[in-house]
C-alpha cells in the first residue's frame, strides 16, 4: 500500500494539535482525516475506514477510551491500528487505553519529526498484518493469494480457482468448522450451485491433492482444517 493510499484518522479537540500534527502528516504524504470528538471520531472512523486512528484521551463529548471501545466493535475497522496520544504522567490513560483495545500509546508533547518516526513503525504493523493475510504458512504448506498458487512441501501445486479459494477460507483459520451455508457463500457467493455436494466434491479433490489429514468433516455442520 502507498503513503498516497493510507488514511490516518487524527482526533483531539485542541485545533493546535489538529492543525501541527495533521500538517506534518500531509506533508509526509499520508491521508490525514480530523475530528474533535469521540463521537465524530466514531462516524469518521466507520465512513473512510482508515488504517491508522491517533486519538486523544481526554475529550469532550465522548473520550478517547470509550471513543476506541466503539471502534473495536466495528468489523470493517477490525485491522485498523489504534494509538493514543496521552499526557506524561498519564499512566491510569495508558492502562485504560490498551484495556479500550488500543494498540500503543504516543506521549505528548512530541516533536513532529518523532511523532512521524512512530507513525511509520505503527503502520509497519499494518503491512506486516497485510503480508501475512495474503501468505499463509501451516507446516509444510505455503498458500499464496496473491499469486494463486500453493506450495507443499516446496512443491508447487497449482489449484482450480474454486478449490484454491475454498482451501485458502478453511486455512484461514485452522481448527475452526465453517458451516457449509458459509462456505457457499464466501466461495460461491451468487452463483448457481448444483447442490450441497458441490463442496463434498471439491474437498474430496482437495483431499486428493493435498492429504486427508488436513481436512475434517463435521457431520452436519460442515468442514474445518486440521494443523
Amino acid at each position: 500500500m502507498k503513503k498516497k493510499d493510507i488514511k490516518i484518522l487524527l482526533v483531539d479537540d485542541e485545533p493546535d494539535i489538529l492543525e501541527i500534527v495533521g500538517y506534518n502528516l500531509t506533508t509526509e504524504g499520508y491521508q490525514v482525516i480530523t475530528a474533535e470528538n469521540g463521537i465524530q471520531a466514531v462516524k469518521k472512523a466507520k465512513k473512510e475506514k482508515p488504517q491508522l486512528i491517533i486519538l486523544d484521551v481526554m475529550m469532550p463529548e465522548m473520550d478517547g477510551i470509550e471513543a476506541c471501545e466503539q471502534i473495536r466493535k466495528i468489523d470493517s475497522l477490525d485491522k485498523t491500528i489504534i494509538t493514543f496520544l496521552t499526557a506524561r504522567g498519564e499512566d491510569y490513560s495508558q492502562v485504560a487505553g490498551f484495556d479500550a483495545g488500543a494498540d500503543d500509546y504516543i506521549t505528548k508533547p512530541i516533536k513532529p519529526k518523532v511523532l512521524v518516526s512512530k507513525v511509520k513503525a505503527l503502520l509497519r504493523r499494518f503491512k506486516d498484518e497485510e503480508l501475512s493475510e495474503n501468505i499463509v504458512k501451516i507446516g509444510s504448506l505455503v498458500i499464496n493469494r496473491d499469486e494463486y498458487k500453493i506450495e507443499l512441501k516446496g512443491e508447487e501445486i497449482i489449484l482450480p480457482r474454486k478449490e484454491f479459494e475454498l482451501l485458502s477460507l478453511l486455512a484461514s483459520k485452522p481448527g475452526k468448522v465453517f458451516k457449509r451455508e458459509d462456505i457457499l457463500d464466501k466461495v460461491w457467493g451468487n452463483e448457481v450451485v448444483v447442490g450441497g455436494r458441490t463442496i463434498d466434491v471439491h474437498i474430496r479433490k482437495l483431499r486428493e491433492k493435498i492429504g486427508d489429514d488436513y481436512f475434517k468433516t463435521v457431520k452436519g455442520v460442515g468442514y474445518k482444517f486440521v494443523e
